[in-house]
């Protein structure tokens, strides 16, 4: 059986093994594929991992010997779910790797936020202290996060787990979710619409799949609801965000500061109106990538290809 990896790099650059892959068949590991490349790549082999490489109807139809296909992530729009269950095609995706290492990256984002630490640290080293007339100083203003109120929109596994760090921080959580369980509402827990937590919220975190009804839904019209000074964080999607409006807020001043560890073209194009933005971070889409939690995505994938294998597939989403 012939196995090909179209993207292994990002999620293997050398300090993970693809033993456990190589048990199940005959295995080629592609660092990265250009879009000319995929179907002579996967012709002839049966099983298909990618991650951000597309799977489109055209490709389907030109590798008939594809039996399954994983995307070695949780969002799977680069695979035509469709044109693969007419085929009778499985896919799968992984959906639980990273909901640790997400939720721990959503508060590395607020923490430098509230602190700009690096930012303190370098102006260290630059001899700012040394020159300083005083034993302190600082260069932005610095924020404390107890008592704040965290507006987490999208309530699955990573928001719940993002609101039990809030919580642990001191913070009051207002949470968006389609189906809201009841069961968690507590003091520090509470559930509101989406004109609720943009009127309540001094930080915002997304953590929505990004379908047509949440593109672009952080827009002028939604920032507009929000406090003055809020500060929002996106950890999901890029395009639930329209990037022209967010700079203008940032410029205003209507978003005191905003974190993106992913934007709507990636990687981030040169000419991107975010790279003009102030009191803006911007990170290349690594939330999801420490060693434990690619460990663990690299794991699910080999169970979904062993399960497969066994006739009872597992995390299939075009069934």
């Amino acid at each position: 059986m012939k196995i090909v990896v179209l993207d292994g790099y990002t999620l293997n650059p050398g300090d993970l093994s693809w033993e456990a892959l190589e048990a199940y068949g005959d295995l080629k590991v592609y660092d990265r594929t250009d879009e000319d490349q995929i179907v002579e790549r996967i012709a002839n082999c049966e099983i298909v991992f990618t991650n951000k490489t597309p799977i489109t109807e055209s490709v389907l139809k030109a590798c008939p010997n594809i039996k399954f296909i994983c995307v070695l992530a949780t969002g799977y729009n680069v695979v035509n779910v469709q044109m693969a269950r007419d085929l009778k095609i499985p896919v799968c995706n992984i959906p639980t790797y990273g909901t640790d290492a997400v939720a721990q990256y959503v508060f590395a984002l607020l923490l430098a936020l509230c602190h700009r630490v690096e930012a303190h640290s370098e102006s260290v080293f630059e001899g700012e202290w040394s020159k300083s007339l005083d034993f302190c100083y600082w260069q932005s203003p610095l924020m404390e996060l107890v008592g704040k109120t965290m507006g987490i929109i999208g309530f699955g596994r990573i928001g719940k787990r993002t609101a039990e760090i809030a919580n642990a921080f001191g913070m009051k959580v207002m949470a968006y979710a389609r189906h809201p369980d009841l069961a968690l509402a507590s003091d520090q827990l509470c559930y509101g619409t989406l004109e609720e937590i943009y009127e309540h919220s001094d930080v915002i975190s997304l953590h929505l799949p990004l379908v047509e009804e949440t593109q672009g839904m952080i827009d002028e019209v939604a920032i507009s609801k929000m406090k003055t000074g809020v500060i929002l964080i996106n950890t999901s999607r890029g395009p639930l965000i329209v990037e022209s409006d967010l700079v203008a807020a940032l410029k205003a001043g209507k978003i005191r500061s905003a974190a993106l560890d992913v934007v709507s073209v990636e990687p981030i194009e040169e000419t991107s109106i975010l790279l003009e933005a102030p009191n803006l971070i911007i990170t290349p889409h690594i939330a999801w990538a420490p060693k434990e939690a690619r460990e663990r995505l690299l794991h699910i994938a080999v169970d979904n290809l062993k399960l497969f294998l066994e006739g009872t597939p597992i995390n299939v989403v075009n069934e």
